[in-house]
């Protein structure tokens, strides 16, 4: 491995939570390793690591010190030859390779995705998913004026059919989708496709929200719901997030994913009588922010009012004034994927590393 590659899986003790979520986001390998000022080993920091922290703490200026394992398993370079048989031994993807005074040198993978992938296949076998696919899209005019939101193509295939491969992934087989806007296309569309899995439509007279829809599914549910508004992708262990849900004792589980935006100009910091204090120059802001994937309770749609425009934030707002239990499911930012606007749109294609049309 170059030095340059090595440099994206090391970070500092004193890098904060939200350098370190960038950092993972782009080796892509979910892992960071923690080093002195001599690139010696101090500990490992996982992205599984960075979200029981924010969800325990929610504080994600933290330093990585604080939350790293300092007990990391790893080889020497003389064992190197090995390393299969280390990681198979620990159940390990990946470890950093060490030189006798205990520099990281390098990193070895696995690198057996088709086996992660199988691991995973059924865990959400009898999990009901709801697509949020009724709206019209405006920021996306005017390609919304020819094609309903959920078959903009992304590549060459329906951001919708994109939504329904991936919780395939992890074998989820019950769908349902609420339609208004243009709801002919989208049905003609999915009719013509050979699927193994359930596609049930839930028909709007008239735009009841993001939430409103739910209450027309006349299905009874004893577990869990997954609902996800059609434009957007989450690249994260969904199995992972059920789980979660299930754990915590929440009512609804809100997925939320790190933001980081830059003020483009110096800012300036006073006190009394207009005296600067401090000149900081493009700060960079951060907060976790709603994707538009939810897990929720099955009572709660019960509670949902009918024939009301409702939406899945007026949901949360009223689980919070009954003081009911709302949580988060924090992901990375570069693994929220929203295709609501243009250039986001463009941003998931690269992601996704397909051509535009």
């Amino acid at each position: 491995m170059r030095i340059e590659e090595l440099k994206a899986f090391l970070v500092h003790p004193g890098a904060t939570v939200v350098d370190a979520m960038q950092k993972i986001d782009k080796n892509s390998k979910g892992i960071l390793f923690v080093v002195d000022e001599k690139e010696r080993l101090l500990g490992s920091l996982t992205d599984g690591d960075v979200r029981r922290w924010l969800i325990k703490t929610g504080n994600m200026h933290a330093a990585v010190e604080n939350l790293m394992n300092k007990q990391p398993k790893f080889l020497y370079a003389h064992n190197v030859r090995n390393y299969r048989s280390y990681l198979q031994k620990f159940s390990i993807r990946v470890a950093p390779v060490l030189t006798p005074d205990n520099v990281v040198c390098d990193v070895v993978f696995w690198n057996d995705e088709y086996k992660e992938v199988k691991q995973h296949q059924d865990a959400l076998k009898n999990v009901p998913v709801i697509i949020m696919a009724g709206g019209k899209g405006t920021r996306l005019y005017p390609y919304t004026k020819v094609l309903p939101k959920p078959l903009i193509p992304i590549g060459d295939i329906p951001i919708m059919e994109r939504i329904i491969d991936r919780f395939r992934d992890f074998g989820v087989k019950h769908f349902w989708a609420t339609l208004n806007y243009k709801k002919g296309m989208i049905k003609s569309y999915f009719a013509d496709l050979v699927t193994d899995y359930e596609l049930v439509y839930v028909e709007e007279d008239k735009p009841l929200g993001t939430a409103g829809s739910l209450h027309l599914i006349e299905n009874t549910f004893d577990r869990p719901i997954i609902v996800t508004n059609c434009d957007i992708l989450i690249q994260a262990d969904y199995a992972d997030i059920y789980r979660y849900h299930k754990e915590s004792g929440n009512a609804l589980t809100i997925v939320t994913a790190l933001k980081n935006i830059v003020v483009p100009y110096g800012v300036v910091h006073s006190k009394e009588q207009g005296q600067i204090t401090e000149m900081e120059e493009k700060p960079k802001l951060s907060y976790f922010v709603n994707t538009g994937m939810y897990v929720l309770n099955p009572e709660v749609l019960a509670e949902i009012p009918k024939d009301t425009f409702f939406h899945m934030t007026d949901v949360a707002d009223m689980l919070l004034q009954q003081k009911r239990p709302v949580g988060m499911y924090p992901i990375s930012e570069d693994s929220f994927l929203d295709m609501g606007e243009f250039e986001e749109m463009r941003r998931m294609e690269q992601k996704l590393d397909l051509k535009s049309e």
